[in-house]
Formats: C-alpha cells, structure tokens, sequence
C-alpha cells in the first residue's frame, strides 16, 4: 500500500499505469551526450587536417585523443541501463538491419576501429617508432607492440601515413554526423511523442554535439595548458571561439526554428508541451540550456568577434562559456529524454522523476561515467603526449 502512495504522488492529473515510472533515465541522458562529445570533438579535428585552418593545429591531436577517450565510452552508459548489460553483444552478433538501435552498433565499431583508432595510428606511427627507441621498459615494448611491426621511416612511408590518415579524416566526417545524427533520428522517429516527433531533431541533435565538442576541446586545452604550465596559444583559442560562436549561432537558429513552428502549428498536443515547458522543465529549459548555456555564451562570444579585450581576460571568459556551455547542452539532453516521458500520451497528467543517489541509475553512477572518460584521456595524453611529437625531418 505504501508502494502505491509514493507512486500515486508522482501523478498529477490522468495517465497510464505504465507511465509513473520512466522508462529512460539519466544514463539514457548520458548517452547521447557523450557521444554528442565525441562527434564535436572530431569535427574540430578535421578543421585542421581537411579544412587546412593551420591556427587549430595545437589542438588537432588534443581533439582526435579526446574523441577516442570518450567515444570509448560513450555506449556504456547505454550498456550499465540493460536490465542484463552482459548481453548486449548480441546486438552485433544477430544483426536486424531494420532497428536504428543495432545498426548504431556498427556504426559504432566502424567509428572507433576504422576511423579513431587508425588515423590516430597514421598519425603516430612514427613517433611511437622513435619512442620505442628512446624510452626504456614497460613504455618502450608498449610502443613497439603498438607500431604493429612497422618500423619504416622512411619520408617515403612516413608520407603515406600522412596521406592515408587524411583519407580516413575524409571519411570520418560524415561518419562522424551519422554516428550522432542517428541518436536525433532515434527520437524523432517516435511519432507518439509530440516532443521528439519533428524531422529537425537529427539536424539539432547534430549541430549541439558539435558546440558541446568543440566546447570540450577548448575548456581541455586551457585546463591542459594550465597542469603543463605553458602558454596557451591565443589566435589559436580565439578561433576556436569563432568557430564555437558560427555553431552555437547555428544551433540555438535550428532550435529556436523548431519551437517557433510547434507554436505555429499549435496541434492538439500544444496545450500539454505549453504546461510541460512553463512547468516541469521551466528550470531546465529556460534557466541552465537556454540563459545560462546558450544566450550568455552567445553573446559573450558575440561581443568577441567586434571588440577584443585583453588575453587574460578572455582566457577567463573562454574557460567559462566552455563550462557553461557544456552544461547547456547536457541540459538540452535531459530536457529532450526526460521531459518527453513526463506528460501522458492522454495528454492529461504528468508524472515526475526523482534521481536517486546510488544504484544503476543514481547520481554516483552517473558521475562515475561522466569521469571516466578524463581518466582515459589522462592515460592516453601520459602515452601519446601530442606536445612531445617529433618534428618531421625535411626531405632531403
């Protein structure tokens, strides 16, 4: 009896029964959000290596092993909300072509085994050979088992390398829009759900991973700079704030066109989503995505691209929007999977959603997700420290 007084004060007005709990919690959340990171991330990289924007190159292999860090795990999140996760390889081993959810499984595994890992190999090839050479123990084998064997340095081969990890950059982009673009796809193909139901949602899902990439490769750079006690190169963090202020331009136009055609458009599902936005997600929306995590980092970077204050202070402001807008867009993700669950098919009730400190779907499971990928990194920076690449030697 008591199980079904907490349950029932969850209800406000009529629903289902099968809707006081939600199905998706914040892992679902997470899901989308990291690997929304890791496509950003990517995207900036390939400004550098395909787009020729030679001030980005001190971020370019900051960005790639970015990418790899949390692209590794970015499906574990899904995986840890499986009723029985040592399953899910199964999802690879019994393809059904017609479910998005198994084919960005292979999109997956195309992502991190084709794209990432091998144009990170292309690209450190010939240091991790030279490195063998240099360091002394467990470091050196580790070098000599990753260069697979191939120890040729010659400008012959080394050229190569370049011109096969431009190659699969090339091809890593647009794999890099369907690796996130399919999660947009996920949501706005639930036509039941006025929330997620609209063909934008893929476009915006795409163009928020890319501010919220591009936002953690700055707040990186800055905060790597800083432990390594170096300077941070300036034309180098101010076009990354162009580039961070063209998409987020971009974004809140994609997001602000959706919401302004659902107020047009003023369906039957208008008066529900009206209650839900100026209701449970009033916060959420308003306050941490939309003031907090999009119009200040808009405007401030907006006021960057006329008048330039100085260094010291824009590398303050910079650190800031990054934070801001890292935060914004892992708001957006909650207001997307969350606030599509509140309100009722009936369109008359909503129920609500508490998130509890421990267990599978707590908070401690969540921060521990949303750390692991910088442990990563942190291991994968100590092994393949892009400050330490050697300089190719002019051919002679």
């Amino acid at each position: 009896m008591e199980h079904l007084y907490e349950m029932l004060s969850k209800v406000d007005g009529y629903i289902y029964s099968n809707e006081i709990e939600l199905h998706w919690g914040i892992l679902i959340v997470l899901y989308p959000y990291i690997t929304g990171l890791v496509a950003g991330a990517f995207i900036l990289a390939s400004l550098e290596r395909v787009f020729k924007v030679k001030v980005l190159r001190p971020t370019y292999q900051l960005a790639l092993l970015t990418a790899l860090a949390f692209l590794i795990v970015a499906v574990m999140p899904l995986v840890s909300h499986l009723g029985k996760p040592f399953r899910f390889y199964e999802i690879m081993i019994t393809p059904h072509f017609s479910s998005a959810m198994a084919i960005f499984g292979f999109v997956y595994l195309w992502y991190l085994m084709v794209v990432l890992l091998l144009e990170i190999w292309f690209d450190y090839r010939r240091d991790m050979v030279l490195w063998s050479k240099e360091k002394k123990g467990f470091k050196s084998r580790l070098y000599k088992i990753l260069t697979l064997g191939v120890n040729d340095l010659s400008p012959k081969t080394v050229a190569w390398d370049d011109k096969l990890g431009y190659f699969i950059t090339v091809i890593g982009i647009p794999s890099a829009f369907l690796l996130h673009g399919y999660v947009g796809f996920i949501f706005g193909s639930v036509k039941a759900n006025p929330w997620w139901s609209t063909v934008l949602m893929p476009v915006i899902f795409l163009f928020s991973a890319m501010v919220s990439g591009i936002a953690l490769v700055m707040f990186l750079y800055m905060a790597v700079s800083w432990i390594r006690k170096v300077k941070i190169d300036m034309p180098c963090l101010d076009e990354v704030g162009k580039y961070l202020f063209y998409v987020l331009v971009l974004d809140f136009t994609l997001e602000s066109l959706d919401q302004i055609h659902r107020i047009y458009e003023a369906e039957e599902s208008f008066e529900i989503l009206d209650l839900l936005v100026n209701g449970k997600l009033n916060y959420t929306l308003f306050i941490f995505q939309g003031l907090l995590g999009t119009l200040i980092p808009l405007i401030t970077l907006g006021i960057f691209r006329i008048y330039k204050p100085k260094p010291k202070i824009r590398k303050a402001f910079y650190l800031i929007i990054s934070l801001l807008i890292l935060m914004g867009i892992f708001f957006m993700r909650w207001n997307v999977v969350i606030g599509g669950q509140l309100f009722s098919k009936s369109f008359l009730g909503f129920t609500s959603f508490k998130l509890g400190l421990i267990g599978s779907e707590g908070f401690l499971m969540t921060i521990f997700w949303l750390v692991l990928p910088f442990l990563i990194l942190a291991f994968i920076l100590w092994l393949l420290p892009p400050w330490k690449k050697h300089e190719e030697e002019p051919a002679s």
